[in-house]
């Protein structure tokens, strides 16, 4: 199999293949970006998100969450209130006593992002300025970071591509050093855990994780890291990757049976594993997953099942169903449709795949019921409604928040889409 290393052009993305992609730009559906915080929060062990946003923010975050009164999260909103939307207040003196406040009473923090709302941006709050200033004031204790979660123009996914570029940003680049491998995307521990064996056992040593695990463990990244996407939603971290001369590994992403193996394939070709010595690594882990998908084809072959754009794994999911699972694909909805980051994931889908990229929703919502497909993937505003209609639902959110990615996931994958019919023919009986 060939590999390929490139650049991301943060301009321009590559020529259309040949797909028949319907791009649309209206009211959309999507869910907010400040949504990430719930994984990443469990991610980075140490570090604390406090969204600088409004009291709506605080109920979205801790109901998505499921945070109990009682609890003492490492995620928190300062609140906004009248006199610093009006500009009678100085948001910035305000902040500094929040987070004074915050750092005495929590000295286990040692990663503080400054989460940016809608209201924040509203008002013109610098965080960036502001990050600056705190980190400067509690070095070295506390590195203070900052990035958007605002839901003005984002989806739920790109928060962590705002955290993860700014872990980027603030890297200090490594100029000399072992040729490594970068993970990038917030995973699961088990997935990550699982990941690490896999290239241990081929020979590739040195491998890091974006984010790591705490804030000493963030990774050194230089001109010999290549890295590696766990989630098709990181382009603004790709970019930043690029900037500071690492090398992306071009390949599908790692869900499902085939896209877990080319993911693996490709980096071990970066470091001249041998064929034999790669399929007898892969051997058992491979085939624990193709039987675990099995078992699932029965219910899922030849159901078709229409994408609406929300999460950005729509395109990896759809080659995953299609390709191990027979289900025609009537429409792959996305909110942006980044061919050099979705290349060879496109690559092995039919050219008479309908791609959507952005949304009118209520266009998307005539088609989506002019084809009645048998599963809809949807965010939570639209679930219901299309209940109510007689479909069958799948809201994309819970893929995010479940552990997709690897061989050992993959069953547990399939099982998500197979749920939902699962419960259409239990309330039939």
């Amino acid at each position: 199999m060939s590999t390929l290393i490139n650049t991301l052009s943060e301009s321009q993305d590559t020529p259309d293949r040949a797909f028949e992609v319907i791009r649309q730009r209206g009211q959309r559906e999507v869910f907010c970006g400040l949504t990430s915080i719930v994984w990443l929060h469990r991610k980075i062990q140490d570090a604390f998100f406090l969204v600088v946003g409004s009291r709506t923010c605080a109920h979205l975050i801790q109901s998505a969450a499921g945070v109990m009164i009682f609890a003492e999260p490492r995620f928190a909103t300062a609140i906004l209130e009248d006199r610093d939307l009006a500009g009678l207040a100085d948001a910035n003196e305000e902040l500094d006593a929040v987070v004074d406040r915050l750092l005495s009473r929590r000295p286990d923090i040692k990663m503080l992002f400054l989460v940016g709302s809608c209201p924040s941006e509203v008002i013109k709050l610098d965080l960036a300025v502001a990050a600056k200033r705190l980190s400067k004031r509690f070095m070295p204790d506390v590195r203070v970071l900052n990035y958007s979660g605002s839901g003005i123009e984002t989806t739920f996914t790109q928060g962590e591509d705002g955290c993860l570029a700014a872990l980027v940003d603030d890297a200090i680049p490594v100029e000399q050093g072992e040729k490594s491998l970068l993970v990038v995307g917030a995973l699961a521990d088990i997935v990550e855990d699982q990941f690490h064996r896999l290239f241990k056992a081929r020979g590739i040593e040195n491998v890091q994780f974006l984010p790591g695990r705490s804030a000493n463990t963030q990774p050194e990244i230089g001109p010999n890291t290549h890295y590696l996407l766990a989630q098709p939603f990181l382009r603004d971290t790709a970019i930043g990757l690029d900037r500071i001369g690492a090398k992306r590994i071009d390949a599908p992403f790692p869900i499902g049976v085939e896209g877990t193996t080319q993911w693996l394939q490709a980096a071990a070709s970066v470091w001249g594993v041998d064929q034999e010595t790669f399929e007898r690594v892969i051997e058992l882990p491979r085939s624990r997953a193709e039987k675990a998908v099995s078992r699932y084809r029965p219910l899922l072959e030849d159901k078709s099942i229409f994408f609406f754009p929300d999460s950005q794994l729509e395109v990896p999911l759809a080659r995953f169903l299609k390709r191990e699972l027979g289900m025609p694909l009537v429409e792959v909805g996305t909110p942006y449709l980044h061919q050099d980051l979705l290349g060879p994931e496109l690559d092995l889908l039919s050219p008479e795949t309908r791609l959507s990229e952005g949304q009118d929703v209520d266009q998307q919502l005539d088609r989506c019921l002019a084809a009645k497909p048998d599963i809809t993937v949807c965010g939570l505003g639209l679930a219901n409604p299309l209940e109510a209609e007689g479909l069958v639902t799948k809201w994309s959110i819970e893929l995010m928040f479940s552990p997709i990615q690897g061989y050992d996931q993959a069953g547990d994958a399939a099982e998500l889409f197979a749920r939902p019919l699962v419960r259409k023919r239990r309330l039939a009986v």
